[in-house]
């Protein structure tokens, strides 16, 4: 597999010949006339979504950090640390997978992604400059390094990509866009949990608010990977075998797991409103609902209604809302700092 060339003069100028993966893009971009209108669509509910971190106020933030309880300020700790790794690894990693997509509108989508997963950054290191020491931060930062359970979760998915660098293929790149999907769609979600319990208990409401523009965005992003994988699947069906999908099915078992223990680790059954039963449950609906819009077999049928409702909607902002089914976010708005309703 070869990166798409930068100046194509014989590129397609055919938009029926647009391709996901291996197509000839001349890299121009037509506004009007794309072939994958989705994203288009995508690209303008993206720009409508964007929001400024700073605009956000923290200083009551402050006081409640001082105030947790040593085991929910370490956990949140954790969970700060994670978080932050993984929109770093996104912010850099997607110009990698931007470089083998062969559709300019699609291409369009992931920058745009890039700077929102930029922006996530910022917002993390807005809370952490908030209410922490400068060396408090930087143990923050880097405690991925240390703590082993915490390296193991950013090794699987972080693994994944570096595979797909080092020896990038078609099948390297469904992998590397499953594996995207995962991490928008599950990775980040025992983090936003317990963020939104302190939510639920009066605490930490500016990072909460900081936490639901970014969880709106994740599930825009979502949507997009969905996107992506379903016009792959359409255009290369010899990838999307019962052997392929079983595969890719596992990466979403093997990351349903690693979640769990995550999940226990940081929250286990300290924190009022969640427990490790929960927690498992709902990382599990999670995992049907996400194969579901990928009209995938679902892992977990034994799990038939979202263990923890309270969470859709605490982070339900400006009205945003994401129809797993449909696949597409609706009631698109400008976002807004809206007044806290914890």
């Amino acid at each position: 597999m070869t990166l798409r060339p930068l100046f194509n003069p014989h590129g397609d100028t055919d938009i029926s010949k647009k391709r996901i993966m291996g197509g000839n893009t001349t890299n121009l971009q037509e506004f009007n006339r794309p072939k994958y209108e989705w994203a288009m669509r995508w690209y303008r509910t993206s720009m409508n979504n964007f929001w400024i971190p700073e605009e956000i106020p923290m200083s009551a933030d402050v006081t409640d950090y001082r105030n947790l309880p040593d085991d929910y300020r370490e956990s949140l700790d954790k969970v700060l640390s994670f978080l932050i790794f993984l929109d770093s690894l996104q912010t850099a990693n997607l110009p990698n997978i931007n470089d083998y997509i062969t559709a300019a509108e699609v291409n369009l989508c992931l920058t745009l992604q890039a700077a929102d997963e930029a922006i996530h950054s910022q917002s993390y290191s807005y809370i952490l400059d908030s209410i922490c020491h400068p060396h408090e931060q930087q143990k923050i930062l880097y405690q991925w390094k240390d703590d082993p359970l915490l390296l193991k979760r950013v090794s699987f998915i972080g693994g994944l990509y570096n595979e797909f660098i080092e020896q990038p293929s078609e099948w390297g790149l469904i992998k590397t866009c499953m594996a995207n999907f995962i991490l928008e769609g599950l990775y980040f979600y025992s983090g936003f949990a317990f963020i939104y319990a302190l939510g639920r208990l009066g605490k930490m409401s500016g990072t909460v608010q900081e936490i639901r523009y970014i969880n709106r965005d994740e599930l825009t992003h979502l949507v997009l990977f969905r996107n992506i994988m379903k016009e792959m699947r359409n255009e290369n069906p010899k990838y999307f075998t019962e052997e392929h999908l079983a595969e890719l099915r596992g990466m979403v078992k093997q990351a349903v797991e690693n979640e769990i223990e995550w999940g226990h680790y940081v929250i286990g059954d300290k924190v009022e409103g969640l427990n490790q039963h929960l927690v498992e449950a709902y990382i599990k609906h999670l995992a049907n609902e996400r194969l579901r819009m990928l009209d995938f077999e679902i892992l977990y049928p034994e799990i038939t209604q979202d263990p923890l409702p309270w969470i859709s909607k605490l982070s339900n902002i400006n009205g945003i809302k994401t129809d797993f089914f449909e696949a597409k976010v609706t009631a698109y708005t400008k976002a807004a700092i809206v007044k806290d309703d914890l």
